[in-house]
Parts: structure tokens; C-alpha cells; sequence
């Protein structure tokens, strides 16, 4: 099972996006075997503080381990697998 995070600011055009973006590279690869939190920073900025998100959007691949991360355009999908580790 792939646990992963994205962090956006509130329901921006450019938020959806990147969640549509991610939401179909995982249903692509990882369908029925992930789960995705999606996280508005200024609804629960002490989240994004704790993991140390300072721009958005940033997707983090909890698990499987190790844990990484990717910030910005999420249009390039293999780069996002790449960035990730989803090889």
C-alpha cells in the first residue's frame, strides 16, 4: 500500500489541478493500492509546519519508504515517478 500527502492552498485552480494531476498518475499505477491525504496549508498549517512544507503544492510519498518529495508542476508524470521513487 502507497501512502502519499499533497499540500495545496485552499480550492485555486492551480490546487485542483495538481490533485486531479496526482489522483490520475496513482489511479494509473497504484489503482485500489494507495491512499491520498489532501491538505489545504491554511486550514491545517501546523501539519504543513511539521512536515516543513514551505511551497505548494508538495506531494510526499509516506510509504513505502524511504519518504520523498516533489514540489511544483505535477503535469510531467515521469518525473513525478522519478522525484518519488515510484519506479
Amino acid at each position: 500500500m502507497y501512502e502519499f500527502k499533497i499540500y495545496v492552498v485552499d480550492a485555486t485552480a492551480g490546487s485542483l489541478q495538481a490533485v486531479r494531476e496526482l489522483k490520475a498518475l496513482l489511479e494509473h499505477r497504484y489503482k485500489n493500492r494507495y491512499f491520498l491525504k489532501v491538505i489545504d496549508v491554511l486550514k491545517e498549517p501546523e501539519i504543513a509546519e511539521a512536515d516543513r512544507v514551505l511551497a505548494t503544492p508538495t506531494v510526499i510519498k509516506v510509504t513505502p519508504r524511504p519518504e520523498k518529495r516533489i514540489v511544483g508542476s505535477l503535469s510531467a508524470h515521469e518525473k513525478v515517478v522519478a522525484g518519488l521513487w515510484l519506479r
